[in-house]
């Protein structure tokens, strides 16, 4: 997804000059001519991931204009342009909230570079918050990815479940986020900033079982040279998250059900039982009432753990989520590994939609975290993700249908038909410059010749289309060259 600046000048030719620098670089653009126009652009909630706020102008100037963001709680990193370079402005700037700063006139590459850098802070900052609020166990419903029919209901039912200790069972395939969504419930709950402790019950070996869910006491058995409080205890006060529950043994599975119902627990050696506060959720891959019919899980602990089911949606059930997703690892990923990929491509961004994920969001993500590895420009690209060339895209998430099986054969085809061309005759994409002149020519053929209308739906200023008309040496016809002139 494209990211927007929003360029705030009283000063209609330098909005303009920026604009231009900042959308010959893949970048958005809004623009506001004084202080107050920003803050209704920011408050009215339309994109802006940077601001680039002039220091003088007439009305709230820059400075007033900075602090009354940031007391709104707008917090999009900003970069103060200045035309006199006055040392104390800069530093008052900077101590309001302010990112960077150049003074006008300054180059493009000096405005690109500082752009970049502030969506490198930001995305930062965003992961830092993310990590602080994980491992704090403050994640709440807010914090999950998507906003699709799907997502939506489960937010809807976390957030209703999460106000009781009612116990909660998550279903769905593996990789869904059913781990993200039981950390949503108790970062929502009066337990949020107490012990949140997640155990795979598929990957504890069957004699160990025991020992980690409750405990032993030192010299219980051969081995235990010291005491074990085990998971139950350690999660006293919060939530214990028992992922692929339906693993467990059946002669744990009674241990479970009694520490369930009397809330407490035998470790292991122990002379006594122990009580434990916990609030308990469970998870699972497998339909938990088969196992029942074959006698693999206890019923009365299954309509123990299945009091509040909510089933997690695979990807493909949520495909409208996946450029949010995608966006959200691109961000993380730039932080871990200290890359600065902008973000995907329209074509990379259709096959990834396109794609049916059989390992849902898990794959998703390990999929892009070798992309942002191994990409070499500023968009992931098609080719950034071989695993999924050559598997058939789902032909809703394009314009048109899909046969084919691979990702330069996919741009074909969604270009196939379209009246500018994508592609070359070998096959290549090509030049941008060839495929804006045809696109300019094409939406001046459409609106016959209405410059305003042309550079309205084209996205861009009058003066930047005239310009390209110009640079180009595109045909605008009798009433175009009128308007121009």
């Amino acid at each position: 997804m494209t990211k927007t600046v929003l360029v705030v000048d009283d000063d209609p030719t330098q909005r303009r000059l920026i604009q231009a620098v900042l959308e010959r670089e893949g970048f958005a653009v809004a623009q506001a001519e004084d202080g107050d126009a920003a803050l209704k652009h920011l408050t009215t909630g339309q994109a802006a991931d940077v601001v680039l706020l002039d220091m003088q102008m007439p009305g709230l100037n820059g400075q007033d204009t900075l602090k009354e963001m940031r007391a709104r709680g707008f917090a999009q990193p900003v970069v103060v342009l200045t035309a006199g370079g006055g040392v104390d402005t800069v530093v008052k700037a900077m101590q309001a909230g302010a990112g960077d700063f150049f003074v006008k006139p300054a180059s493009p590459e000096r405005i690109i570079v500082s752009i970049r850098n502030m969506l490198s802070m930001g995305e930062m900052r965003t992961e830092v918050d993310r990590l602080k609020k994980q491992v704090s166990g403050r994640s709440t419903f807010k914090d999950l990815i998507g906003d699709s029919p799907a997502m939506n209901m489960v937010k809807r039912l976390g957030e209703r479940a999460a106000k009781s200790s009612i116990p909660i069972l998550i279903t769905g395939e593996s990789g869904v986020g059913k781990e993200v969504i039981a950390r949503a419930v108790h970062g929502s709950s009066d337990r949020a900033g107490k012990p949140f402790v997640a155990v795979n019950c598929g990957a504890i070996p069957e004699n160990l079982v025991e020992s980690i869910l409750f405990g032993h006491e030192k010299g219980s058995f051969t081995g235990a040279s010291e005491k074990h409080l085990g998971k139950f205890r350690e999660a006293d006060g919060g939530t214990l998250f028992l992922d692929e529950v339906g693993e467990l043994p059946l002669d744990m599975q009674v241990k479970l059900l009694r520490a369930l119902q009397e809330s407490e627990i035998d470790p292991i050696g122990a002379k006594r039982s122990v009580k434990v506060d916990v609030r308990i959720v469970s998870a699972t891959n497998r339909d938990l009432s088969n196992a029942v019919a074959e006698g693999r899980f206890r019923e009365d602990l299954f309509y123990r753990l299945n009091v509040y089911p909510i089933e997690a949606p695979s990807l493909r059930e949520r495909r409208e989520d996946i450029p949010a997703l995608v966006e959200h690892f691109i961000a993380r990923f730039n932080v871990e590994e200290g890359k600065r990929v902008a973000g995907a491509s329209a074509e990379t961004m259709a096959i990834l939609s396109g794609f049916d994920w059989p390992g849902n969001v898990r794959q998703l993500e390990n999929a892009v975290y070798r992309a942002i590895i191994l990409a070499d420009a500023p968009y992931l690209q098609p080719h950034d993700f071989p695993a999924i060339s050559g598997v058939k895209i789902a032909p809703e998430a394009l314009s048109g249908e899909v046969s084919a099986p691979t990702a330069q054969q996919l741009i074909a085809e969604i270009s196939k038909d379209a009246p500018v061309r994508i592609l070359d005759a070998r096959g290549h994409v090509r030049p941008l410059e060839e495929i804006e002149r045809d696109l300019i020519q094409l939406a001046i053929e459409i609106y016959a010749g209405h410059m305003s209308e042309v550079a309205r739906r084209l996205g861009i200023g009058r003066s930047t289309l005239y310009r390209k008309v110009r640079e180009q040496g595109i045909d605008v016809g009798d009433e175009g060259m009128e308007q121009a002139s």
